[in-house]
């Protein structure tokens, strides 16, 4: 073969039109294809869903619904219920980082300076985790029972009959009952998340800190807690969200009661659909919550987010 044809067969090969799709791209999207369709399916359509039937009155059960505009999210403005309702969301949201964060993080350097000693610690502080919702309720509620329960029981033993309550039937306490429960269950998952964190720090920057003269107190706010700050920033916007839908250990405790004193956006919205059966109107209180928790999550997140950022910076 000449020189020229050479170069010819070589400039044919080198202009060769190129894909318009990578095939990397190609089975990556094939693989990708079945988790989009999942999240289409169960995740965005029930949520542009549920926006299209608040725009309508529904029983649930007719096949024929009722186009009436805005008028169920004017009736929702004017819902005393629900205001209360998000204003409960709110204060199991405020309570839970102040209570559910410190006390994790507490655990979890307990344990982590502790080593193998504190290694049976680790399972039993885990287990309220590991126990179902609907368990937990109907155990507490037998707990805080007003005339059997071991609550009012060991008050009455120690000659405290005064402090005895009815804990989940008083409005004005019932709501921190609750709470108090919800917090027992999930201090133990930021108990872990912080643990991780504290383990995945470098022991050098422990022997280097103490051979500069600083005490165990000095370590942990100067060394430990910036180094965590990822990871309290991350527990604080899953309890964030978490306190926002919660629903299940609500509903098995009190439903609600007394008198909306622990009703919840996601239980307001339950009776609505269910009980009631106003879908349309329970399908308006679901798009306010989503509403809610996408705002309040934005809100928090990308300060907290950009202000890490800086600091990394």
């Amino acid at each position: 073969m000449t020189t020229a044809a050479r170069d010819n067969t070589q400039a044919r090969i080198t202009t060769r039109p190129r894909p318009l799709i990578n095939e990397y791209a190609l089975t990556a999207a094939l693989f990708l294809l079945p988790t989009f369709a999942f999240l289409f399916i169960f995740v965005l359509w029930p949520i542009v869903d549920s926006f299209r039937l608040s725009l309508y009155k529904w029983n649930g059960v007719d096949p024929n619904l009722t186009f009436l505009g805005v008028d169920n999210w004017t009736r929702l403005a004017k819902d005393s219920v629900f205001w209360r309702a998000l204003r409960n969301n709110f204060i199991i949201v405020f309570l839970s980082i102040i209570i559910q964060l410190p006390v994790g993080l507490a655990l979890a350097v307990l344990l982590d300076t502790g080593g193998r000693m504190f290694r049976f610690f680790k399972v039993i502080y885990f287990l309220p985790l590991l126990l179902s919702t609907v368990a937990i309720g109907i155990l507490f509620k037998y707990i805080y029972d007003p005339y059997f329960g071991i609550i009012n029981a060991t008050l009455e033993a120690v000659g405290l009959q005064s402090l005895t309550q009815a804990w989940l039937s008083n409005p004005r306490i019932a709501l921190f009952s609750v709470i108090a429960v919800i917090c027992w269950q999930y201090i133990p998952f930021y108990m872990v998340l912080f643990l991780a964190s504290l383990t995945g720090i470098p022991q050098e920057l422990r022997e280097a800190a103490y051979i500069d003269g600083a005490t165990e107190n000095t370590y942990f706010w100067r060394v430990v807690l910036p180094l965590l700050r990822g990871s309290i920033i991350t527990a604080a916007t899953l309890s964030l969200i978490g306190s926002l839908k919660y629903f299940d250990l609500i509903w098995v405790m009190t439903e609600g009661g007394p008198v909306n004193a622990t009703e919840l956006m996601a239980t307001y919205m339950y009776k609505k659909a269910f009980n009631s059966f106003e879908m349309g109107y329970g399908a308006t209180i679901a798009s306010a919550l989503f509403i809610v928790v996408l705002v309040t999550a934005l809100t928090v997140y990308f300060p907290l987010q950009r202000r890490e950022e800086d600091i990394a910076g």
